[in-house]
């Protein structure tokens, strides 16, 4: 069957973005709003690897070339929990650049085996040091090795504007402009950088608020800034809000966004909690919407939906959660 000429694309690559938006409002029914509150879920699962780090990854790449801070085969490294190296992987196949991805040893098999399958080789890092030793880990081969290139996602200004020229703008396109409040988790910051500061200067009035976990409770791709790491590209000036969610709300929340026929990650659970807590609040009439960063596909392994909620806490406690 011939595709329609608005649906080809030439590349993979052409695919990232231009995600949809979906209302999921049904979610609300167990809580009191006001009338005519609505909630939108920004579904970047929709991207190629299955996560909203493709949009990032590519930005990097090509402002790097650009830059001359890339050379042709030169090879890539970064430190991540997943999403950016599987997404760095995919692309650097495609262009041309062997890559490396410093991971935690935790990290869940299928994420390994998507690196691996897109032809990156995979270096762990101590489990109990999480993703700042990932960071410390990846810089210490950077300086024994000059020749590695590494985007470094949390510092470096492509990320967030890759949010404001892409994300944000479809967000404004697809709500007619229209948004109350933006909910996004707090992992490098750059989302909520980038789509923050494009809403703000259509809307001085609309909220940006961040689903952020608490301090020594893990939730895979975000991050807490009371552990010692603030991010470079976050603009905490933003942020009207920072809202600590817990493990096992984000895991309850992901379920009844599974149900609601989005199957996707914790960190999207952990939006949906903040989500749901915002509404709560809301005028009449509000528009909330909430970032799923990626799919559930890569946390199968994890037993986030075929584990009781007590047995679960406790295979998180044990720290054999990711």
């Amino acid at each position: 069957m011939k595709l329609a000429t608005d649906t080809h694309a030439r590349s993979v690559l052409d695919t990232i973005g231009h995600t949809p938006l979906v209302d999921v409002s049904s979610l609300l029914g167990e809580i009191e709003t006001a009338e005519g509150v609505r909630l939108y879920a920004k579904l970047e699962s929709a991207n190629p690897t299955g996560s909203v780090k493709d949009r990032i990854a590519l930005a990097m790449l090509l402002d790097a070339r650009e830059r001359g801070a890339l050379q042709p085969g030169q090879t890539v490294i970064e430190p991540t929990s997943g999403n950016t190296g599987i997404a760095l992987a995919m692309i650097c196949g495609l262009l041309g650049y062997p890559m490396r991805a410093v991971m935690p040893a935790n990290a869940t098999p299928e994420r390994v085996k998507m690196l691996q399958t897109y032809g990156a080789e995979v270096i762990p890092s101590p489990a109990e040091l999480g993703s700042n030793g990932g960071v410390r880990m990846a810089q210490a081969l950077v300086a024994e090795d000059p020749s590695l290139f590494m985007p470094m996602q949390y510092e470096n200004p492509a990320n967030p504007q890759a949010h404001y020229d892409g994300t944000a703008v479809e967000l404004l396109d697809q709500t007619d402009g229209i948004i109350h409040t933006f909910v996004a988790g707090l992992g490098t910051g750059g989302t909520l950088t980038g789509v923050g500061r494009r809403l703000r200067e259509h809307d001085a009035h609309v909220k940006i608020v961040a689903a952020e976990p608490m301090p020594g409770d893990p939730i895979m791709g975000l991050r807490s800034l009371e552990e010692g790491y603030t991010p470079p590209v976050l603009d905490e000036t933003l942020l009207d809000r920072r809202i600590i969610v817990n493990n096992i709300n984000s895991v309850h929340a992901t379920r009844a966004l599974a149900k609601a026929g989005v199957f996707a990650g914790v960190s999207a659970g952990a939006a949906l909690h903040v989500a749901m807590r915002v509404a709560k609040d809301a005028p009449a009439g509000a528009n909330i919407v909430f970032l799923v960063a990626d799919s559930g596909w890569k946390y199968l392994s994890s037993g986030l939906w075929d584990r009781d909620l007590d047995d679960l806490e406790v295979h998180m406690e044990s720290g054999h959660w990711w």
